[in-house]
């Protein structure tokens, strides 16, 4: 697309949109800052790059491939690298920029008061402090040279002549210089993500009203990633297969105030991922195959950034965050690796008994290590925030007269102290098979990942891999799944120490040996559900996992494909990542069925629209749209009534439901079927029925949309709606309602003459104008591939020569 037609294009979007109107975000007033016939926007719309850039650490070259990827060769590691944080910088800087505001806590400072919870918080827990303490860890290290020269080659072209990115111009600011401390904030970043959960809050609350049975903390099903026997598949109800957590005491509920800001930034409902690795014995090949889709945050631009790199000691292909040197999820000349989140409880609670300004631990009484920090507000007044610590972390708190209700909480993370994980990456990247993998993933601190690796050898590797604490009182290993007394020290981890150097390796973790692992398993399968039966497991290890469905189809498909005649090839690997098969549905719809004598009317005929059904959520389906709907609906029916009434109005008793297999596994006869379960099922039917004629929507694929948007939520700025399949419980999996899905679909095979293939959902570059902001979408949403193969590609953009620093 030309110059002027771009620019024409875009002020009709303008227009249409309306710049002025209501934009739904905490931006849209400074977008009314801008002026679309000013011309400054136009500046932003030259997406070419210089064709010479000088670099203090010698020569380099940037190529672009057809899908926007960079592929970047150096003869010297640090000129790769400077090279790699150049084209970051010119693809992907106004989202590297928010997402370490976010996390300093500095966004009110471009977007005024509406973000000031969001600050509030990532002030209190100071994860800048994190990152510095890490950092501070990594400076003079080899990999630590490494991301310096990241540094500087991000600050090289933000310094340049080049545009900044529209974004800029519309809120009106120019980018800080990048850090070293900022490369680990997105590592703190993707580990709070993953981990950062406020489930043991809520757990207690409701326990303190007295409702049991919607946090188990065991599902009890036979697709546990270790211990699987073939052919084992747990059906049956969730109530029958669900434990609920000892009786702990002390039950207390946190104040709404406090519950309500924290709900906003725990790990999102649902994120999790498949992987699975399948071993030369089972393959055409006679090779592995290594498969991996994590299912994140949908985005504009993608929450990851693609990218080739061939260095001296680097030749690696796959997906890092913007932000991170090093790719966290692809392979190199000896392997692939790939990562799922593994549910490893790496955060507690405590309460303390404090006066006047200390708080007693132990048998001292102790001052808070307290700090006024200030935070900036556009078009408003500066707020102060008290950032508080003690021993164990951070305290966050609230305004509240908490009477009996628990208005503050330490903190303690494993992402808090000065993690290595950075390191671990890097190694990774650079191994040479199975032992130089394993060497690096000992070094892995955050997050806790399940981990699934192959080489051209014929190695297959599985590992939970993070740091996970081992709690003591008095010098007993005590469970995670409570708030505890911190005063008293109970649940104390031995050698942490946040915001400093921590013993990683010491008695207070489990030992890397003796994390769950499985060495050269001929198949194996991960979809976060559970990881090992705690009663074959010396060690506390998790609150809670993801619901089993997807691990039941995983475990069935790889279970009969070996089984059978058949030999695993990537055709097949790929049928398994797009398989939209939803066990829920095969559980819960004959249960809906049994429930047709209390049916009527517009219900009764959704019901009949079940009749038959493969239990697929393809987009053309209309059974599939009828069961999407449904469960959203009987959720609301079950849960909320009661959690009203026990809860009070001043919470989002939303964010207090149970999962999916809690809730489709209650039994007819439960407490939570006051008019019986069959009332609750005609009644969610109903209640989905005058939804459909209200939406008009015919198919799944009318309302699964690829809804991805930016964080202005601007139209010429947002991804197109795609129709596309999967639900939450499929292996294809995409959440309409939360945005979250397979961010990265990857299939390595191992064999010679393979090759790998991937599936990226929009594009490569974070700028609008670009032809590859959202170029790979459409071949997302239907399931397609593209290949991603090692070395250099593509045209050439950038030629780094010697220049002085």
């Amino acid at each position: 697309m030309d110059r002027e037609r771009t620019r024409r294009t875009v002020l009709g979007a303008l227009l249409a949109g309306g710049v002025a109107g209501a934009l739904g975000t905490p931006i849209r007033r400074y977008l009314d800052r801008f002026a679309p016939f000013s011309g400054a926007l136009w500046d932003t719309v030259d997406d070419d790059l210089p064709e010479t850039v000088e670099s203090p650490y010698g020569a380099a070259t940037l190529r672009y491939d057809d899908r926007g990827v960079p592929h970047v060769s150096a003869d010297d590691e640090r000129a790769l690298y400077f090279a790699v944080g150049y084209a970051q910088g010119a693809d992907r800087l106004f989202q590297m920029d928010l997402q370490r505001r976010q996390l300093r806590g500095e966004l009110s400072a471009v977007v005024g008061e509406a973000t000031l919870d969001s600050d509030r918080f990532h002030v209190a827990m100071d994860f800048a402090g994190a990152a510095e303490a890490t950092w501070e860890r990594l400076d003079g290290s080899e990999t630590g040279d490494l991301v310096e020269a990241y540094t500087a080659g991000v600050n090289r072209h933000v310094e340049g002549d080049r545009p900044l990115p529209a974004e800029y111009d519309l809120l009106g600011f120019e980018p800080e210089p990048w850090r070293p401390a900022d490369a680990m904030l997105a590592e703190k970043q993707i580990g709070w993500t993953l981990t950062g959960s406020f489930r043991t809050l809520r757990r207690e609350t409701v326990r303190a009203a007295g409702i049991e049975g919607l946090y188990p903390n065991r599902l009890d099903h036979d697709a546990a990633i270790l211990g699987h026997e073939p052919g084992d598949h747990g059906g049956g109800t969730a109530a029958r297969q669900s434990t609920e957590p000892s009786d702990t005491g002390g039950r207390r509920a946190t104040h709404p105030d406090l519950e309500g800001w924290l709900s906003g930034f725990g790990s999102p409902p649902g994120v999790g991922s498949n992987s699975w690795v399948i071993s030369g014995d089972h393959t055409a090949s006679g090779a592995p195959i290594l498969a991996n889709d994590p299912h994140l945050s949908l985005m504009a631009p993608p929450v990851w950034y693609e990218m080739g790199l061939d260095g001296p000691e680097t030749t690696v292909r796959g997906v890092t965050f913007p932000g991170v040197p090093f790719v966290v999820i692809g392979e190199n000349d000896g392997g692939a690796w790939g990562f799922t989140n593994a549910g490893a409880d790496v955060i507690d609670f405590y309460e303390y008994e404090t006066r006047d300004g200390q708080y007693r631990y132990g048998e001292e009484w102790r001052d808070f290590e307290t700090e006024e920090r200030t935070v900036a507000v556009d078009g408003g007044d500066d707020r102060t925030v008290t950032v508080r610590k003690t021993v164990h972390g951070p305290v966050l708190s609230a305004e509240a007269d908490g009477d009996d209700l628990r208005t503050e909480v330490g903190v303690a993370w494993t992402g808090l102290g000065a993690t290595r994980t950075t390191e671990a990456v890097h190694d990774l990247n650079r191994s040479d098979g199975l032992d130089d993998a394993l060497a690096a993933l000992e070094r892995f601190d955050l997050p806790t990942q399940s981990c699934v690796y192959a080489d051209r050898d014929g190695n297959t590797h599985f590992r939970v891999v993070g740091k996970v604490p081992i709690r003591r009182t008095d010098g007993e290993q005590v469970r995670g799944d409570r708030v505890f007394d911190g005063s008293a020290k109970e649940g104390e981890w031995a050698g942490y120490r946040p915001y400093d150097e921590t013993d990683w390796d010491g008695e207070g973790f489990i030992p890397f040996a003796e994390m769950p692992h499985a060495e050269q398993p001929e198949y194996l399968g991960t979809a976060n559900q559970r990881v090992v039966d705690d009663a074959d497991y010396p060690y506390y290890f998790a609150e809670a996992y993801g619901d089993p469905y997807r691990g039941l189809r995983l475990w069935d498909r790889l279970d009969r494909r070996v089984a059978s005649d058949d030999p695993a090839d990537p055709a097949f690997v790929r049928a398994l990542q797009r398989d939209t098969y939803d066990e829920r549905a095969a559980q819960f719809v004959p249960v809906m069925q049994e429930a047709g004598s209390a049916v009527d009317g517009d219900a009764a005929t959704l019901l009949a629209d079940l009749a038959d059904w493969d239990y697929r959520m393809d987009r053309d389906s209309r059974a599939a749209l009828v069961f999407a709907r449904f469960v959203d609906h009987y959720r609301d029916v079950v849960f909320e009534p009661r959690l009203d009434d026990a809860l009070g109005d001043r919470r989002d008793v939303t964010e207090y439901y149970g999962s999916d297999w809690v809730v489709l596994g209650l039994p007819p006869d439960s407490q939570w079927f006051p008019d019986g379960r069959e009332a609750a099922i005609a009644e969610a039917l109903a209640r989905a029925a005058t939804e459909l004629d209200e939406e008009g929507w015919e198919t799944y694929g009318d309302y699964n949309t690829t809804a991805v948007d930016h964080p202005f939520d601007r139209s010429w700025l947002n991804y197109p709606r795609y129709p596309t399949d999967g639900s939450a419980a499929s292996l294809n999996n995409f959440r309409h309602e939360e945005a979250i899905g397979s961010s990265w679909r990857m299939i390595c095979p191992m064999a010679e003459s393979a090759r790998s293939e991937g599936a990226f959902p929009g594009g490569n570059d974070g700028s609008v104008f670009s032809d590859h902001y959202r170029d790979q979408l459409r071949a997302w949403a239907d399931g397609e591939y593209k290949p991603i193969p090692l070395g250099t590609n593509g045209t050439v953009a950038v030629r780094f020569e010697e220049g002085e620093r």
